[in-house]
């Protein structure tokens, strides 16, 4: 039996379509269903191992846990990973296929749209329903015939469609009529709703403008949702302007991280946990501190899809000095997957991978030569602190081989790959542990290490030691839900999902 479908689109990009779509997914498990999400294709930097070792969003990951089932390629079976500004590696069914600029990628489609049908097909027939998303908007008349992630998708079975327009930017009523009205009579067809989401204030001031627009469209309003300021959604795509634009003053009572801002950062869904520990401020350093700036507790260099050109940045911004100066102060410097291998001597790169430099010296904090070669690293593991005997899920996702002399104390020892048992040893740490790095993924949302090293930052501070605090994804998923229950027209949303 085929499932049943329904799709969010948006009127743009930041409306909320991952986390519309995350709610109704744990809003139909918590009715009885078996549910699992869609995404034809996916941009972002911000990506995910799945149990057999390939990548997908991570958006797409969070809405299969809120369905409470495991992530897999099908649920987000083309990724874009954005390598520059012009050119992005493309991952197919979770394995890169090729580095491609955009008319390259659009002549490449059309080998795309039957894996996208066959992925949504065996999702639909493996589940009763399928909470598909959007991307971006569906009024790029520009690029209507590349689509292959909007109204294409919501072509296959008539899929019913839900447009989510964000009223906390303004202009949401021209938004949504505008989009509408950029749409083929077909699409619109298929708009069965809208949503306004991130509504501030009194909900009874919206009476007005909604008596109008469904006046005006003919298409019921399904709901209003609430601005939720302290949501923790990890990011889909690059950090928020409002984390690094200004500059945030040093909290002398709190541990004060600094995060390198590369403008190829990947992966900073690594810093969440962090983020959401009471004794700790994030700064994200788009460049160099001023003279008034104050010695932080710890300072990051975090992954990146172009390792080569952000190790050229560093140097050009200064920000590579700042990390040696910061290194003299005693400062702990930690490195993760593409930021290890900044920390290390030298990056050899014989065949081109990263770029058409051979070589380069990197910040030689740690005795390390990486060489990149073809084929990417995509593995689930398990690990343990060598140190405190701390257990660490994670996974990996890198290019390239990094070497240590044996001198050069691991940070963490493997004990599982996807599931089989494994001994070997990862990452590398400083004799007198001030820098370390690793190439694991997800080390932080480990409660135990990220806990006893934080502890550690407050020992060098005379500060007494907290307990672990345990933070599980139930409340999320219950507020999540919530916002379908307390603020959809659930009658609505059962017909448009039944096709009424």
């Amino acid at each position: 039996m085929s499932a049943r479908r329904i799709m969010i689109q948006g009127t743009g990009s930041h409306v909320g379509k991952s986390v519309i779509t995350a709610a109704l997914c744990r809003y139909f498990r918590e009715e009885g269903f078996r549910v699992a999400p869609f995404k034809a294709q996916n941009m972002s930097n911000n990506s995910f191992v799945t149990a057999d070792g390939r990548e997908i969003s991570r958006a797409q990951a969070f809405q299969a846990a809120a369905c409470g089932i495991e992530p897999t390629v099908e649920m987000n079976p083309i990724l874009l990973k954005p390598s520059s500004d012009h050119c992005s590696q493309v991952v197919v069914l979770g394995k890169p296929v090729g580095l491609m600029k955009a008319r390259e990628y659009h002549q490449y489609q059309p080998q795309l749209v039957g894996i996208v049908q066959q992925s949504l097909k065996q999702l639909s027939e493996q589940y009763d329903i399928v909470v598909i998303e959007g991307a971006g908007s569906p009024a790029e008349i520009n690029l209507r015939q590349f689509d292959i992630v909007n109204m294409a998708v919501a072509k296959i079975g008539n899929t019913p469609v839900i447009l989510v327009s964000d009223i906390n930017l303004g202009g949401t009523f021209a938004w949504l009529v505008g989009t509408l009205e950029l749409l083929e009579p077909s699409e619109r067809s298929l708009v069965k709703a809208f949503i306004i989401n991130k509504f501030r204030g009194d909900l009874s001031l919206l009476d007005d403008g909604i008596t109008w627009l469904e006046k005006r469209t003919r298409k019921k309003v399904l709901g209003v949702l609430p601005f939720l300021n302290d949501l923790p959604i990890q990011e889909e795509d690059a950090i928020p302007e409002s984390k690094w634009k200004t500059s945030r003053p040093f909290d002398p009572a709190k541990i004060n991280i600094e995060i390198v801002l590369l403008p190829h950062i990947s992966n900073s869904t690594d810093f969440d946990s962090l983020e959401r520990e009471p004794d700790v401020l994030l700064h994200y350093l788009a460049r160099v501190p001023d003279s008034a700036h104050h010695v932080p507790d710890l300072l990051i260099v975090p992954g990146s899809k172009s390792t080569m050109a952000d190790l050229a940045y560093l140097r050009s911004s200064g920000l590579a000095e700042y990390v040696q100066r910061c290194h003299a102060w005693r400062v702990p410097v930690a490195g993760l997957c593409a930021g290890y291998q900044i920390l290390g001597k030298q990056l050899l790169d014989p065949e081109g991978i990263e770029s058409h430099q051979a070589s380069a010296n990197a910040l030689g904090l740690l005795d390390l030569t990486t060489t990149f070669a073809a084929g990417k690293r995509t593995v689930r593991v398990r690990a343990r602190t060598l140190d405190s005997d701390c257990e660490i899920a994670g996974y990996e996702i890198h290019v390239g081989r990094t070497e240590a002399p044996e001198s050069l104390s691991p940070m963490f020892q493997i004990v599982e790959e996807s599931g089989t048992p494994v001994t070997r040893f990862d990452g590398a740490r400083s004799e007198d542990l001030l820098v370390w790095g690793t190439y694991i993924h997800g080390v932080f949302d480990a409660p135990g290490f990220r806990r006893h090293y934080l502890n550690s930052l407050r020992h060098r501070r005379g500060w007494p030691a907290l307990p672990v605090s345990e933070r599980t994804s139930d409340k999320l998923f219950d507020t999540l839900s919530a916002l379908v229950r307390d603020h959809l027209d659930l009658g609505l949303l059962r017909c448009i999902l039944d096709g009424a």
